[in-house]
């Protein structure tokens, strides 16, 4: 009962735990040498922060539960302020309620955000014949057909362009907001169908949308790695897997040092592009499909400013920035506003962070830390005034660290699924797969241990007293 776990991102992390959990002895392999792949924590002017992802989605259970599980439930906060707001047409506007994912549930909401031409337009939905999706449908091409390319530019796309930094006229439907394909399917209009996806939602009252963690959700990887290694699993970083191959004891997988680990079972929680590398020889139409995959860049501009410096500190917790406005930050947050643990590590200092890159556009990604840093000084300063010069910056890059799940991505998802399971013993999950957030990932990283482990011999009965 040994499975060999190749990734130590959260999906991997995520399937190791689970897999100790159930008895099966676990070796952790990650290429690079910190655990946690676009999660992880820094430090900016002494304030240590998040530098990747900050929050995990409270209304699924997933992530929440690992959470606990590995001894941070003591730690989960949830915002200390909201009021996200949209920049664009150059001034901030509240970020509108009755929503999902930006498309709305009634144009009322959207006065002062949207022209009166849009917000009409939007109500012409309404009275319009319903709208065949079949198998799936672009996102932005729906809504845009539905209500206007006015809502999709100023709301969908700086929402859920922002998660996947895309485009939204490509994203699918089906694959990013599922729960409003299957409204759209069983309603008359998309206002509607937005109604009834809200009213299936499964937050409560009063309870957190988000919840973050004191200390970084950065932390939750190191904290998965340590109780996975307290439950007995060896945990190899810094050792890249370079080939997969089959042989009488199961798999055998080589690492870059040249070592060689065996064992009857493989879990890959890898990006597309590595998983597909590995796979080619054995599933060869599974990692086409890996490969075919597209990707977005994007950099993180965390900015430490003095509040003394500063003449007024921006409300709320950040903003979001269409695309069609040309700039160049698509999302900023205001870090010490947004999260007491930070600003309570040092009082006198006040962290912002910006998003910078979206699909189709990795140049900025590929600017110095200097550049980049300037451009998100004009935009902030811009935007609320944040005219001083900050202590302290850091850039964070992620180069194609977000995948895009265009029209078809679904069924894509299950022809390499299908594949991989004509191989035995051998499971894959990952972010390129059933969503890009904290929950989704560990969501998938359960079903794939439980689809490993349901592939391995049983153990030896414990003895009487164990």
């Amino acid at each position: 009962m040994h499975t060999i776990v190749i990734g130590g991102g959260i999906s991997g992390l995520a399937a190791a735990q689970r897999l100790l959990a159930s008895g099966t002895r676990v070796t952790l392999v990650e290429g690079s040498t910190r655990w946690g792949g676009k999660l992880r924590t820094g430090e900016i002017a002494g304030v240590r922060t998040d530098l990747g992802a900050e929050s995990l989605l409270a209304r699924r259970p997933e992530a929440v539960e690992l959470a606990r599980e590995v001894g941070l439930g003591g730690a989960l906060r949830p915002p200390a302020v909201g009021g996200a707001a949209i920049w664009t047409g150059g001034s901030l506007r509240p970020m509108p309620q009755g929503h999902v994912m930006g498309v709305p549930d009634s144009p009322a909401a959207l006065v002062g955000l949207l022209s009166d031409a849009a917000i009409a337009r939007i109500a012409e939905d309404a009275r319009l014949p319903p709208s065949e999706v079949g198998d799936d449908v672009s996102l932005g091409a729906y809504v845009a057909d539905r209500m206007g390319e006015e809502v999709v530019d100023r709301l969908v796309e700086p929402l859920l362009g922002g998660v996947y930094a895309g485009d939204v006229r490509r994203l699918s439907m089906r694959a990013t907001v599922p729960q409003l394909f299957e409204a759209v399917r069983r309603e008359p209009s998309l206002l509607a169908a937005v109604r009834r996806a809200r009213g299936q939602a499964t937050a409560r009252p009063g309870e957190p949308v988000f919840l973050g963690v004191d200390g970084g959700v950065g932390t939750l990887p190191d904290a998965v790695a340590a109780h996975c290694a307290e439950a007995g699993g060896t945990l190899l970083s810094g050792s890249a897997a370079t080939s997969l191959r089959r042989d009488a004891r199961g798999w055998t997988v080589t690492l870059a040092s040249g070592r060689e680990l065996h064992a009857p079972a493989v879990l890959l929680a890898l990006p597309a592009g590595p998983a597909g590398d590995l796979l080619a020889p054995h599933a060869p139409g599974a990692a086409r499909e890996l490969r075919e995959i597209e990707h977005a860049s994007m950099a993180l501009v965390s900015l430490a400013y003095r509040r003394v410096d500063l003449a007024r500190l921006p409300r709320g917790s950040g903003f979001l920035v269409p695309a069609v406005d040309g700039r160049d930050v698509k999302a900023a947050t205001f870090v010490s506003s947004k999260w007491d643990w930070v600003a309570a590590q040092d009082p006198a200092i006040f962290v912002v962070r910006a998003s910078i890159g979206r699909w189709g556009d990795d140049r900025a990604v590929h600017r110095d830390d200097d550049d980049l840093v300037e451009l998100a000084r004009a935009d902030l300063r811009e935007a609320v005034g944040l005219g001083a010069r900050p202590v302290a910056s850091v850039v964070t890059r992620w180069v194609d660290g977000l995948p895009q799940y265009t029209v078809g991505h679904v069924d894509r998802v299950a022809r390499i699924r299908s594949a991989v399971a004509d191989l035995p013993g051998v499971a894959i999950c990952g972010a390129a797969f059933d969503g890009v957030g904290i929950p989704a990932c560990v969501a998938g990283a359960r079903e794939a241990a439980r689809t490993v482990a349901a592939t391995l011999p049983p153990g030896p009965p414990a003895e009487a007293g164990e």
